[in-house]
């Protein structure tokens, strides 16, 4: 098993937790010299705070468990494409790469809708890979949204 499915299968236990718990079902973790430094599920219901998506939990943990200038080597695994607010974040930490899932045809900003890590006046560059474990994460998104028809 190649490193970014391995991660991504961290990623998506953090979404099976979150599925679990009512939450939309997207995990990520944050990875750094082959160990995983912070972890997050999405938890907007149960905080009632829109701004609490699944990696930026995991971008705070992993500043609040190494520091943020640890950051600018590490990778954000993420179970579906990031969103404006989670590319932003991603930026900010100047993390240098960033692999997701599925591909979100609404708000994805990795590629999907927006192509932020690709704007050339950015200061900062973010390599993507998308479509890691993409089957698993759409399923366990799908699966979410029919049980709640």
């Amino acid at each position: 098993m190649n490193a970014d499915v391995r991660w991504m299968r961290e990623a998506l236990a953090e979404a099976e937790q979150a599925f679990a718990e009512g939450e939309v079902p997207v995990g990520a973790v944050v990875v750094l010299d082959q160990r995983v430094v912070g972890r997050g599920k999405n938890r907007t219901v149960k905080s009632a705070q829109p701004f609490e998506h699944a990696e930026v939990v995991a971008l705070w943990d992993a500043v609040a468990n190494v520091g943020a200038h640890a950051l600018e080597q590490a990778v954000l695994y993420s179970t579906i494409e990031p969103c404006v607010m989670c590319v932003g974040a991603v930026l900010l930490a100047r993390i240098p790469r960033v692999v997701f899932g599925a591909r979100e045809p609404r708000t994805g900003a990795c590629e999907s809708v927006l192509a932020i890590p690709n704007e050339p006046r950015l200061p900062h560059r973010v390599a993507v890979l998308g479509g890691v474990e993409e089957d698993a994460c759409r399923d366990l998104m799908q699966r979410f949204f029919e049980a709640r028809r």
